[in-house]
């Protein structure tokens, strides 16, 4: 199930239970399905699980993730499209794949094959590699960077464009609060340290152990060399082992 499809079936969910705990048929239910007995049920529950729209607190229970809820009452269009970037990386196989193509989308045949070359059949690599392609033109990942990125721009960034891009990188641990008076749900904030000249910012969260957050507070345009560099930059960040 691609990412558009999966993100309205657990806002469909959202709206049946909000954030509670419910038992697996009642949530297959919710989502458009009898219960949780047929195939295409449990294969509907696994997809939005994959893309972390539902958790499982507890044995024979199912319950929409708190992001759902935080992209659904999210304030800007920024912060839509930076949980629509930590939806698509979650399945494994998919933050693969962004990894590898990071200049954008290969071409169908391409893509095909090489999903074959990690061992899935053509058949099933063709359904795949469909479900990839609508999920990632759905959350407009690759879109700032096919706008007027021309080969002449991306070899012009050199050390002072990446000073400039490091001066906007923020990372901040997750502050969630209740917003919106209806019941405990949490929202992200992010630490602004943007000034009136600073260009616009898209925020990405991305998840740590223990439950914490940071952001990445990434400028637009964001090139291919940027990725590199700021690759690069936080390999030399001092880390705390233990």
């Amino acid at each position: 199930m691609a990412l558009d499809e999966a993100l309205e079936r657990a806002i469909r969910a959202y709206d049946k239970e909000r954030l509670r705990p419910a038992p697996t048929d009642d949530v297959a239910r919710n989502i458009g399905y009898k219960g949780a007995t047929s195939g295409a049920a449990l294969s509907a529950l696994a997809s939005l699980r994959y893309f972390g729209l539902l958790e499982r607190p507890k044995d024979g229970c199912l319950a929409v993730a708190k992001d759902v809820e935080a992209f659904q009452f999210a304030p800007t269009e920024a912060m839509k499209k930076a949980f629509l970037l930590s939806f698509l990386r979650r399945p494994p196989l998919f933050a693969e794949l962004l990894d590898k193509y990071v200049d954008g989308l290969p071409s169908e045949a391409d893509l095909k094959d090489a999903l074959i070359q990690k061992g899935f059949l053509p058949n099933s690599a063709s359904v795949v590699g469909d479900v990839f392609r609508r999920s990632v033109e759905y959350s407009g990942v690759f879109a700032r960077a096919s706008a007027d990125a021309s080969h002449d721009e991306l070899a012009a960034v050199d050390q002072s464009a990446m000073e400039e891009f490091e001066e906007h990188t923020v990372l901040a641990v997750e502050e969630r609060v209740d917003a919106y008076a209806i019941s405990p749900r949490p929202v992200l904030q992010s630490v602004e340290m943007a000034s009136d000249e600073d260009p616009l910012l898209d925020k990405i969260p991305v998840r740590l152990p223990g439950g914490r957050r940071a952001w990445l507070s990434i400028p637009t345009p964001f090139f291919a060399a940027d990725k590199v560099r700021l690759k690069a930059q936080i390999d030399l960040l001092l880390t705390d082992d233990d």
